[in-house]
């Protein structure tokens, strides 16, 4: 038999419980309307008043800009452009380390700033466009009409930036950029191509070559054609970038890959880890099926960047080329210099000097067949359409073949001209 009061309790608990959950929803804090919009994340409402003062606790500003030749590239492992250098420079006067972000275009830009993915815009934009945007103007300047801009809720780091600039920086940082693009690119001693050509001894260091080779299945005397090309045999070498060794490896990259870029200058090390480098771009390509074609890409990645190599695939993909073959990818490489193509949806890491990277892979492939005793055939450039590559201009690069350790300075920009003009948008 069911005692009655116990039904009554029942009923009371429940009536407790409820009553109890209604006053905890009516106590939950209401969302306030964001006035940066609904697209911000939750995060990024949290961002939304990072000023200087959080800025100066988490030791970063991070920059967004456009990738372009007078904006942010790398050339060789070195942060390059002249909106990076500004930005470099505003962030180390106030004892901040910089990450730069880069945008495909003025929106992307806008949109980073405004979801507080990004601190500052360093990028030229319309004053109009910024007050459109309730946005503060300030830093670069050009024309009295473009600037650089941060978000209105941090003022402190819009007066940082107005007090910090002065046009005078403009010119300063051009003749930097420029000093830079005209150092010589590795301090090295020249050593001959051939220690002992009539006994097949390339250099003093083959042993090492052989050893390294063997551990990612390369002829050790392409090993060598790219150590000369790297280094030219020198141990001392070091580039103006900061790479050193014989194989030029960058000291980012070495701790990468557990080594301390003070050892760098040891022949052994400085081998045995770019090999292991290569063996992991190796696997990073292990899409690309014949193993001669995949030996092209990643030298060309070593030189040039992964990211920048998968670009120019894809511009071959979309232009009806084999993306699998570097005669057909490299022509493309060349033309990432060129606004047309690095700023071609399908490229998603921009602007790279491609002439540096393109005559690289070439000169390393000819001593190589030298090495081998191989007589190389001319390079050929695949037909395709003139308004992409034209066969004459290409086939005209080939036949000058400048090299690093020979050729004048004056074409270490590349062959787009623009690199001190701001890019319209």
């Amino acid at each position: 038999m069911i005692n009655p009061l116990s039904g009554i309790r029942y009923i009371h608990y429940l009536y407790i419980l409820l009553v109890a959950a209604f006053i905890l929803v009516s106590c939950r804090p209401q969302k306030t309307p964001s006035p940066l919009g609904d697209v911000m994340s939750d995060s990024a409402r949290a961002l939304a008043d990072y000023d200087l003062p959080d800025l100066e606790v988490a030791g970063e500003l991070i920059a967004v800009t456009i990738s372009g030749p007078d904006t942010y590239y790398e050339l060789r492992g070195r942060a390059l452009g002249l909106q990076y250098l500004l930005a470099e420079r505003f962030a180390n006067s106030l004892g901040l380390r910089l990450r730069m972000e880069v945008a495909r275009d003025t929106l992307e830009l806008l949109a980073q700033l405004r979801e507080a993915r990004a601190d500052l815009i360093a990028y030229p934009l319309s004053r109009s466009l910024l007050e459109r945007e309730g946005l503060i103007a300030g830093g670069f300047t050009q024309s009295d009409s473009l600037s650089w801009s941060v978000r209105s809720a941090s003022p402190l780091l819009a007066d940082a930036l107005k007090d910090w600039y002065r046009p005078q920086l403009l010119a300063e940082t051009r003749e930097d950029l420029t000093r830079m693009l005209q150092t010589p690119h590795v301090r090295r001693t020249v050593h001959a191509v051939y220690l002992n050509r009539s006994k097949g001894i390339i250099s003093a260091y083959d042993h090492l070559l052989l050893a390294a080779s063997r551990s990612i299945g390369w002829d050790w005397r392409l090993l060598a054609a790219q150590c000369y090309q790297e280094s030219a045999f020198d141990p001392k070498a070091e580039s103006w970038a900061g790479a050193r060794g014989l194989m030029q490896i960058m000291p980012r990259t070495a701790l990468e890959l557990g080594v301390e870029p003070s050892q760098l200058y040891q022949p052994e090390l400085n081998i045995r880890t770019s090999a292991k480098y290569l063996g992991r771009l190796q696997q990073n390509f292990s899409d690309i099926t014949n193993p001669d074609e995949r030996k092209k890409f990643v030298l060309a990645a070593y030189n040039g960047g992964y990211l920048h190599i998968r670009d120019a695939q894809n511009l071959a993909r979309k232009y009806g080329r084999n993306s699998q073959l570097w005669d057909e990818v490299s022509p493309f490489v060349l033309r990432l210099s060129q606004a047309r193509y690095y700023r071609d949806p399908v490229v998603r890491y921009g602007y790279m000097i491609g002439s540096e990277t393109y005559h690289y892979v070439y000169h390393i492939l000819d001593r190589w067949a030298d090495y081998r005793g191989v007589a190389r055939t001319p390079h050929a450039v695949p037909p395709m359409a003139s308004d992409v590559v034209p066969s004459s201009e290409v086939a005209s690069e080939r036949v000058h073949k400048p090299n690093r350790f020979t050729r004048s300075n004056s074409g270490v920009v590349g062959r787009d001209d623009s690199i001190f003009q701001v890019p319209s948008h």
